[in-house]
């Protein structure tokens, strides 16, 4: 086994954890596991069933363990420890930094939180509890509370001795906060420049080498606080609360987290279903079934007004047979644009790029952009139609087409900003409901001027 490359001992490794286990399994899986790296780890550990992920996971190294523990979503880390002895759960919880130990007390019962909060040390207690006071959704819950902060009547040569002594202890040192009196933020320093400053000049405070900081509150919500983060480009960022005192720091890797798990979140709403809490292959067939059924039996059921529709109008259909040749493309036309049309709003939204009092602004714009698009492929299917069908048919499909993309467009830009105004999920207001509510406007529309340019009754 000494001379296997990484690459055979990953498959050999992923078919012996694919299949039922066997007594000689285990003792095959130990010996690959030395020879795969961290990364191919956390996905083995990642997409296999439980009990076979607890077994790869025993027989980890301390330091392999505790990497690939991190590296995976908080939900997977519960019910990972579910399969794990309580000697190995406490090794764990112990090694996990505060902010991370937080996220995953909150996927476990209060019962299993309160045992393995007493096995652990006093600071980290305090520092756990501090976290696991904010609302789930705030940035506080993610924030590190073991944070490095230099007082602003420091010369940067203490500031340095300060951080060389401690150097071991925050989970970032590259941006340091600068408090005054009461811990309250006065600015931020970077390590570069503290480096320059100790040099140069050992003796000038810290106060005066600090520049303004860019921090957030600790209960605003985790992703606005994420965005704002990427959008200032930043590798940290101070957390204060109500009186603007430090109370953590947000790093690059937390932030990456949270974006990664709200843009799966909106994917996954986008298009009609929950994001799963771990991965694909090793997710049961109940729990995605689980993820779907709901938005399936919610759009089956909205659904139903496009029939009703259709019921309405039964009688035009019977006076002009080929009007129900159209019906597929004018829906679909009015889904698609929609659909696009929200989408580009709700990404916007979650950028920073559009907030709730540019609705009328958005409303204007995306109605103009569904009379252009609406004119192009109207003017194509007048022509298309009217040479085929005759030009009063065509007539009918080019006015709808333009109709339909001026409606759906405005609608669809309208959605996500009105789910934010009253606290939803813009993505659960997008493509689904968005859909079907095109479709039976759409028809509505469609069989009006059809009544109208055909003379029907």
């Amino acid at each position: 086994m000494a001379d296997v490359t990484a690459e055979t001992a990953a498959e050999e490794l992923e078919r012996a954890l694919s299949g039922r286990m066997e007594p000689g399994d285990v003792d095959a899986i130990a010996h690959l596991a030395p020879h795969v790296d961290r990364t191919e780890l956390t996905r083995l550990v990642h997409t296999t069933m439980p009990l076979q992920s607890a077994v790869l996971f025993r027989v980890l190294s301390k330091d392999d363990a505790l990497a690939v523990f991190e590296a995976l979503p908080p939900a997977y880390q519960a019910e990972l420890l579910q399969n794990l002895r309580e000697p190995e759960v406490a090794e764990i919880i112990e090694g996990l930094d505060p902010d991370d130990r937080a996220e995953l007390f909150g996927e476990l019962p209060a019962g299993v939180v309160k045992r393995l909060m007493s096995g652990l040390e006093a600071r980290e207690r305090e520092m756990t509890v501090a976290v696991l006071g904010y609302p789930k959704n705030a940035i506080g819950r993610y924030m590190s509370p073991e944070v490095l902060s230099l007082h602003d009547d420091w010369t940067a040569a203490e500031a340095m001795e300060i951080v060389r002594a401690r150097i071991d202890g925050p989970e970032t040192i590259y941006l340091l906060p600068v408090v005054g009196t009461g811990r309250v933020m006065s600015g931020v320093v970077s390590l570069r420049n503290l480096l320059a400053v100790e040099a140069s000049a050992p003796d000038t405070l810290v106060g005066e080498i600090g520049r303004d900081a860019i921090s957030v509150h600790a209960l605003t919500d985790r992703e606005e606080a994420s965005r704002e983060f990427l959008s200032h480009r930043l590798i940290a960022m101070p957390v204060v609360d109500e009186e603007d005192r430090l109370v953590g720091i947000l790093t690059m890797d937390d932030v990456l987290d949270i974006v990664d798990e709200e843009d799966a979140e909106d994917v996954a709403r986008g298009a009609g279903s929950e994001p799963l809490d771990r991965s694909y292959l090793s997710s049961t067939i109940l729990r995605i079934v689980r993820s779907r059924i709901v938005w399936l039996l919610v759009l089956a059921v909205s659904a139903i007004l496009t029939v009703q529709v259709l019921e309405v109008y039964e009688d035009r259909l019977d006076q002009v047979v080929v009007l129900a040749l159209f019906i597929p493309l004018l829906t679909g036309t009015g889904g698609n644009t929609g659909n696009q049309a929200a989408t580009t709003v709700t990404r916007a939204l979650a950028v920073g790029e559009v907030r709730i009092r540019d609705l009328w602004r958005v409303i204007w714009r995306e109605l103009r952009v569904g009379a252009v698009l609406g004119s192009v492929l109207g003017v194509l299917g007048l022509g298309v139609a009217g040479i085929v069908y005759g030009w009063a048919i065509g007539t009918v499909i080019g006015l709808t087409l333009l109709s339909i993309c001026i409606m759906a467009a405005t609608v669809g830009g309208l959605m996500p900003i009105v789910a934010k105004k009253v606290g939803a999920d813009p993505a659960v207001f997008s493509n689904p409901f968005i859909s079907t509510f095109c479709d039976a406007t759409g028809l509505i529309l469609y069989f009006t001027i059809a009544t109208t340019v055909l003379g029907l009754n």
